[in-house]
């Protein structure tokens, strides 16, 4: 992670909303489509804010997850990222994805909120 992340994250300028963790044929793990906001200070060294970032994690973790995701079709999401120790931790899950018939309802009672605030 570059500097400029770093502060940035530090002041709040990160979205975890639309992203997943993948892992790739080497086996390592990176976040895809978190957005961090560039770091006004930074000028010309700042970073790309959407950019893939390499995660960290032990040999063991990563072959479990891998098997959790090509086995049962489960999905890695990050939750919420936090410092500890001076060094910046993603906590993530291993979930499943909603199925069609879930993701209607859902749009079905976001249409009626909508209608209920008009």
């Amino acid at each position: 992670m570059v500097g400029s992340e770093v502060k940035s994250i530090r002041a709040g300028h990160i979205s975890l909303g639309e992203s997943w963790v993948d892992i790739s044929e080497k086996g390592e793990l990176w976040l895809v489509g978190a957005h961090i906001n560039e770091y006004l200070q930074a000028n010309q060294f700042n970073h790309i804010p959407a950019r893939r970032r390499k995660l960290l994690a032990h040999r063991h973790e990563i072959e479990k997850m891998q098997k959790a995701v090509e086995q049962k079709s489960l999905t890695i999401i990050p939750l919420k990222l936090y410092f500890k120790n001076r060094k910046a931790k993603l906590e993530i899950a291993i979930c499943r994805g909603k199925k069609q018939h879930d993701k209607r309802q859902d749009l079905i009672k976001k249409d009626d909120e909508k209608i209920r605030q008009i």
